[in-house]
């Protein structure tokens, strides 16, 4: 197979397609061609983009090797991006093969942009041009290759590192395309500058003032230039109308699709937000936490393309909705919040996390008052890259250990004075920007966050990564005009690994490595990466030691050490009679995973299965099974339906999952079916006295013409009260007060409606206490099911010994 390179006449980033021989053996692999964009200021990376994707273990130096792993093909080009900053080399992505199952990308080679010939066509169409550009292609050799691993990380399968050419140096290595870029904070300032009248010339003076020099400025007068021109933001108001009449398409398909628009005006910008019925649906059940992931802004997307998402049951990435923000107001931004709760059925999570944008922060802290915010790490690390250029530059291994200071620290004391350390060994004392951080540490170091739920495995890894849901589908590079086509495509492939992740959990059985009957029970009820996660906490008890500091009656306290490690402590408090435990590293808070100190207090006290309060249904394999009942979604003004739409919508949610947990068992079936008959009466009689109770609400507004008298117009208002909502409710109290003075005073028709009215209440209250007794019974059901599973293996564990 040949494919002819697509190539450029400048240095930025394009997306070379190779023949790719060497990879054609690569199981399912396929070539395929991108659509060619030929604008320069749309390719190129961030000085500092994602730099924060990059693995934990690194050296210093973070110098490249063949069969070094990444988390991403993102993480690997600005990993690499990074390493030609530092070395003096600019770099743009060449070859790159697509799996012909999903269409994903599956290898990537990133070159020197050096790299390569100039064809002849495009020396012919360089001459021809009015600005000609000189060839800066001389054939160099130097460039890395990445291959995705069944696992799903990204391995370094090819390396080269000699160039043919002279290097440039760190004065001037700012001027390459790969490394120049405008970030959210210089925007900020040219946006401001720009309203105030002032030109390009006048915007760079004062970017270089305030950046100490031209060299931190980040970028030229011409990128400046270019982004202050507003072809970009012209281009994408046109691309949301195309992207609206896309989400309506899918909203006729499906009833249960949600999209809103802001604002009416077709030429303003307007945000959109869109959700699924999956979406909405896995809220449900893992909308314990969220992340809004909002890189577009510091990371020059074509597209202002926010994804939420969160964690499934085995750890992967999952979407709450999306949105396309063009309105970057805090009134635009608590409006889009406020309209993704309403999708979720005004459900809050535990906690959140976003960018630290003070905009994002004011708008978060008006949607979600009650929320945990969390500033996201990764983003703050890549604003130190921005903020301490000249410390990065000059002193290579600050990064390291800013990076030490911030994710290992276990008390407040010892980040202190880790931190205040830091500044000194850096000259870095009274740096504003790090005086800032250390004021809102509690909202991003993680020892701060580990009393809340996360969904993390580890406490340290906070948000060093971000859990990118469209890696691969949506990039810097992807225009407006096939955003859907790439959001359906990264739906249906992360959905077909959710699918084999659930094979794999059922059909494989896990390699225990213990012969403790906990890591038996564990392994029949969470999900297999859950449990490994679970197995490695549980192995590394055997080179832990807890001893008892302290014992009350109820509660023992315990000293939890490793083997050789006596500097470093853990306290652990045990209620003897709950089988409750509390660590001070608060692994179980943050994760919900048990740690191994408490399961090293567990090995001493011989607590030998785990209690079922340390199984969280969200890491088990039944994470998405059952009736997901949510009380506080049933009083939402808006959930009643303002659309028979609406209303059919809701019904049929309820009704599936109702069938679904009916058909499990005869008694469940039973119980189902009395209820749905039940049920039926109800709306049968509702249908029939429906009516009635309209002509009342009329007459208590005085519009029947058979109510003549004052006095019974007083009454019937006082009977029928009108809320502020403007709904008629009735009072009962007053009613029954006031039934007989009615009876007495009122005609044939008067004691007709009451009749039939005292029949709709004896209904009413009885479908009240029949709906608290369901509810009530749903939820004790859903509580046995994991009681009774965890007390059956424990059972069958004590049989088996």
């Amino acid at each position: 197979m040949e494919l002819a390179p697509l190539s450029v006449e400048n240095e930025g980033i394009d997306f070379d397609v190779g023949s790719g021989d060497e990879e054609e053996e690569a199981a399912g692999a396929a070539i395929e061609s991108e659509d060619y964009n030929d604008d320069e200021e749309e390719f190129g990376y961030d000085s500092g983009e994602r730099r924060d994707l990059l693995l934990s273990g690194l050296d210093q130096n973070h110098e490249p090797y063949e069969g070094m792993e990444f988390e991403s093909e993102e993480a690997a080009r600005i990993f690499y991006n990074s390493y030609a900053r530092r070395v003096g080399f600019s770099t743009r992505v060449s070859v790159y093969h697509r799996s012909r199952r999903d269409g994903s990308i599956i290898c990537r080679q990133v070159v020197c942009s050096r790299q390569g010939f100039r064809q002849a066509r495009d020396r012919e169409r360089c001459i021809s041009n009015k600005r000609q550009r000189a060839d800066t292609r001389v054939g160099c050799k130097a460039m890395i290759m990445v291959k995705k691993q069944d696992s799903g990380r990204w391995v370094v399968s090819r390396l080269i590192k000699e160039h043919n050419h002279e290097l440039v140096p760190p004065d001037k290595v700012h001027r390459l395309r790969s490394h120049r870029h405008v970030s959210g904070p210089a925007r900020s300032l040219i946006d401001t500058l720009k309203a105030a009248g002032i030109g390009p010339s006048g915007v760079m003076s004062v970017l270089i003032r305030e950046s100490g020099g031209i060299n931190n400025v980040g970028f030229t007068t011409v990128d400046c230039r270019n982004y202050m021109s507003g072809s970009r933001q012209r281009t994408r108001v046109s691309g949301v109308q195309q992207v609206v009449d896309e989400l309506k398409r899918m909203r006729a398909d499906n009833s249960s699709f949600f999209y809103a628009v802001e604002g009416e005006n077709e030429n303003s910008k307007r945000n959109v937000f869109w959700a699924d019925a999956d979406s909405r649906m896995n809220y449900n059940y893992f909308g314990d936490t969220v992340t809004i992931d909002t890189t577009y802004r510091s990371n020059r997307y074509r597209v202002p393309f926010a994804p939420f998402t969160g964690l499934n049951h085995h750890g992967q990435p999952v979407l709450f909705g999306c949105a396309l923000i063009l309105n970057e107001s805090e009134a635009s931004y608590i409006w889009l919040f406020q309209t993704w709760l309403t999708a979720m059925s005004g459900k809050h999570p535990v906690s959140i996390t976003t960018d630290q944008d003070r905009i994002i922060r004011a708008a978060v802290a008006h949607a979600f008052p009650k929320v945990r915010h969390r500033f996201c790490k990764w983003s703050i690390f890549r604003e130190a890259e921005e903020k301490l250029a000249h410390v990065h530059q000059s002193r290579p291994t600050f990064e390291a250990d800013f990076r030490k200071c911030v994710n290992t620290s276990e008390t407040a004391s010892e980040f202190d004075y880790s931190w205040e350390s830091l500044l000194k060994r850096y000259d870095l004392v009274g740096n504003e920007w790090l005086q800032s951080m250390y004021c809102v540490r509690q909202q991003w170091v993680p020892l701060y966050l580990r009393d809340t739920f996360f969904g993390e495995t580890t406490v340290t890894q906070g948000s060093d990564t971000i859990n990118s849901f469209f890696d691969g589908y949506v990039n810097a590079s992807t225009a407006m005009q096939v955003l859907i086509k790439q959001y359906e495509k990264a739906v249906a492939s992360r959905h077909e690994k959710e699918v084999k992740a659930d094979y794999d959990t059922m059909n494989t059985t896990p390699v225990l490595k213990t012969p403790s009957p906990m890591e038996k029970q564990a392994a029949s009820l969470f999900t297999r990466k859950i449990f490994m996660k679970f197995q490695e906490e549980l192995v590394e008890t055997l080179a832990i030691t807890a001893t008892k500091l302290d014992d009350t009656g109820t509660v023992a306290t315990y000293r939890v050490v490793k083997f050789g490690e006596d500097h470093k402590s853990y306290t652990v408090l045990f209620h003897i009679f709950e089988t409750i435990a509390s660590c001070s590293c608060q692994m179980f808070e943050f994760s919900g995973i048990i740690c191994r100190h408490i399961l090293a207090v567990f090995r001493v006290t011989n607590v030998l299965t785990l209690p079922s309060h340390y199984a969280l249904k969200r890491w088990t394999r039944n994470a998405k099974s059952g009736i997901s009942v949510d009380e506080r979604a049933i009083d939402l003004p808006g959930n009643s339906g303002d659309s028979s739409a609406v209303r059919f919508n809701n019904l049929r949610q309820e009704a599936i999952k109702f069938v679904e947990e009916g058909s499990r068992s005869v008694p469940l079936y039973n119980v189902a079916m009395d209820a749905l008959r039940e049920a039926g009466k109800k709306v049968a009689a509702a249908k029939t006295q429906g009516p009635v109770i309209t002509w009342a609400g009329d007459m208590a507004n005085g519009s029947a013409s058979d109510v003549q008298s004052s006095e019974s117009d007083q009454l019937s208002s006082e009977v029928f009260p009108v809320p502020s909502n403007g709904k008629k409710n009735l009072d009962w109290g007053k009613f029954r007060a006031h039934q007989k003075i009615l009876l007495n005073c009122g005609g044939e028709k008067d004691k007709k409606i009451l009749e039939l009215l005292n029949e709709v209440q004896s209904a009413n209250q009885r479908c009240e206490v029949y709906r608290a007794k369901l509810f009530s019974l749903l939820k004790d059901m859903e509580e046995q099911k994991l009681k009774l599973s965890i007390k059956a293996q424990s059972v069958r564990v004590s049989l088996k010994e």
